[in-house]
């Protein structure tokens, strides 16, 4: 059977359900296109610094070692927040509070492009590692593994 309703003529009227312009539930979930657009470079005023995530600390909140030599536990602002993900690393903009000096906002986060233009004019300091999740190999690398040298005697697995 099939629903009908009775319109005020009394003649039986199918109904169907609305055409679905979006997609499903998956294009709901789905991040618009519009944070891939270029906007323009946003530079510190007084009040603001820029600083570089040092840890992710939950909750919105990450430890951000700041270019004015100074550590800072900083708090993602409400706009940001599931919208732009702040990752280790990243170089942010943060803006300082005047009656503690020890915590701030972090109110812009840089793209990696933005940052390399923001160098370029001076902004940054010149040791500062932009993309920090850069791996390093060879005698450089410091993730703590040290290999010992077995003066190319073989292990036999059987005797361990």
């Amino acid at each position: 059977l099939k629903p009908f309703f009775l319109n005020s003529s009394a003649e039986p009227r199918e109904t169907t359900m609305p055409k679905n312009k979006l997609g499903g539930n998956k294009a709901k979930r789905a991040k618009g296109g519009a944070q891939d657009a270029k906007r323009e470079l946003i530079f510190k005023e007084d009040g603001q610094e820029y600083g570089q995530v040092t840890r992710m600390l939950g909750n919105g909140r990450c430890e951000v070692s700041c270019f004015d030599s100074t550590k800072r536990l900083c708090h993602i602002r409400g706009k940001m927040r599931k919208k732009v993900w702040v990752n280790q690393g990243d170089i942010v903009l943060v803006s300082l509070r005047d009656f503690q000096d020890e915590k701030g906002d972090i109110i812009v986060k840089y793209s990696s492009e933005e940052a390399r233009n923001l160098k370029t004019y001076n902004e940054l300091p010149e040791g500062v590692k932009i993309n920090e999740t850069d791996i390093l190999d060879g005698e450089l690398s410091d993730d703590g593994v040290e290999f010992g040298d077995n003066d190319g005697v073989a292990v036999d697995i059987d005797n361990i």
